[in-house]
């Protein structure tokens, strides 16, 4: 059976690909559960969870202290983050 393999990655030689799109996500922080679904699914990997702000609201009472932060520079607009969010506090914008 096959091992799993991490790959390293340097940001630095990373190209910038998020000048062409024509929309792109917005996250509805206060909404935002902090459940990372969107960071598994995104292809880009240019979504991760941080800690949440202080004079942030959350709505419902069931988010975590984590919120998601979408990567701007390498976002591609595809859309999936969009699609797996599983509160739909993600949606997409016309840039």
């Amino acid at each position: 059976m096959e091992k799993g393999a991490t790959i390293k990655h340097d940001i630095k030689k990373a190209s910038k690909t998020g000048t062409w799109r024509n929309v792109r996500p917005e996250i509805e922080v206060s909404g935002c559960i902090g459940c990372a679904t969107c960071v598994k699914y995104c292809p880009d990997a240019c979504i991760s969870l941080r800690k949440r702000k202080k004079d942030e609201f959350i709505e419902g009472g069931k988010a975590t202290e984590n919120v998601a932060e979408i990567g701007y520079e390498f976002c591609k607009g595809c859309g999936v983050c969009a699609e797996v969010c599983p509160v739909k506090t993600i949606s997409m914008k016309k840039e």
